[in-house]
């Protein structure tokens, strides 16, 4: 929680001179009567109301600490701020650098353009799912699309990180055509084998309309993704392990680096209606149990 005026919390001290005279005025509020011994009242059972005498003097304090609470002016914030980092453009097909990920099938589309929002790219991939395109494996459009993603950005250093679990069967770009292109345009393409070679369940709809899973031949085109990453300057991995994107980040990192401004978007409301509805809340219960359940008869 953010304070406008935060000065207004050392009002809190005034509880200390506020409960002070509470406990002296409670000394000193009953009439007394001097006797000779109290053991014929040792054992009197003390009523559930005396033990709460205190209550009226708590949601008073609560009332006045709220209403110091809304003086200070709570406030929730969303700004934009401006700062720089260093880092790289990487482009995902499947704190610094800007990312974008681009999905492919037998199609391919940007699915998030370059940015440095981790959470809106960590949700994004945790929620691609099968039959979001059409069946099939193009690598080379998939490449093409990323290419076209990430040439306008203005790093000194461009990666690529291609994933894919089969070779190329479909799509208008051949890979090594893309590779080229990357090539080209200065980009690195670093190039991650999953799965393996043999066959896999492979989720199909039956006739009746149902999800059933059939075994079908998979085959990593190995020597092609090399290729890719050899002549883009990147380098080929093989998914063994859940740490092969650790390395190939790793690698990334060695890249010459650019400095980037980041602009942040900050809005500041004030947020004080809660704590004034508290006080008043407070307030009314106080006024409330002082003249019905703890009404003193003059």
């Amino acid at each position: 929680m953010l304070l406008a005026n935060p000065g207004y919390l050392w009002l809190f001290l005034l509880f200390i001179p506020l409960i002070a005279w509470y406990i002296y005025k409670q000394r000193s509020l009953y009439a007394s009567m001097e006797v000779s011994t109290v053991s014929a009242f040792s054992k009197a059972p003390r009523s559930l109301l005396a033990s709460m005498r205190h209550v009226l003097f708590i949601l008073q304090l609560g009332a006045i600490g709220c209403v110091i609470i809304v003086l200070a002016r709570p406030q929730t914030r969303d700004s934009w701020n401006t700062s720089s980092v260093e880092g790289t453009d990487i482009v995902i097909a499947s704190e610094g650098d800007n990312i974008g990920v681009v999905i492919f099938a037998a199609e391919s589309f940007t699915a998030i353009p370059m940015t440095t929002d981790r959470s809106l790219i960590a949700n994004y991939i945790g929620d691609i799912k099968m039959g979001m395109l059409q069946d099939g494996t193009a690598i080379g459009d998939g490449l093409a699309t990323s290419i076209n993603r990430i040439k306008d950005g203005k790093a000194k250093s461009k990666s690529i990180i291609l994933l894919t679990d089969g070779s190329n069967n479909t799509g208008n770009v051949a890979p090594i055509t893309a590779a080229e292109i990357a090539k080209q345009l200065g980009i690195k393409v670093y190039t991650i084998g999953i799965g393996t070679n043999g066959t896999a369940p492979y989720p199909q709809e039956n006739m009746f309309g149902r999800i059933e899973y059939v075994n079908l031949p998979v085959v990593i085109d190995e020597a092609t993704l090399r290729t890719i990453a050899e002549t883009t300057g990147g380098k080929y991995f093989r998914a063994t392990g859940n740490n092969v994107l650790k390395d190939v980040f790793a690698e990334i990192d060695r890249l010459e680096k650019t400095k980037m401004d980041l602009r942040n978007f900050t809005s500041t409301e004030d947020d004080y209606l809660p704590w004034a509805i508290a006080a008043l809340s407070l307030f009314g219960l106080a006024v409330l149990l002082r003249y019905t359940v703890f009404r003193t008869i003059p």
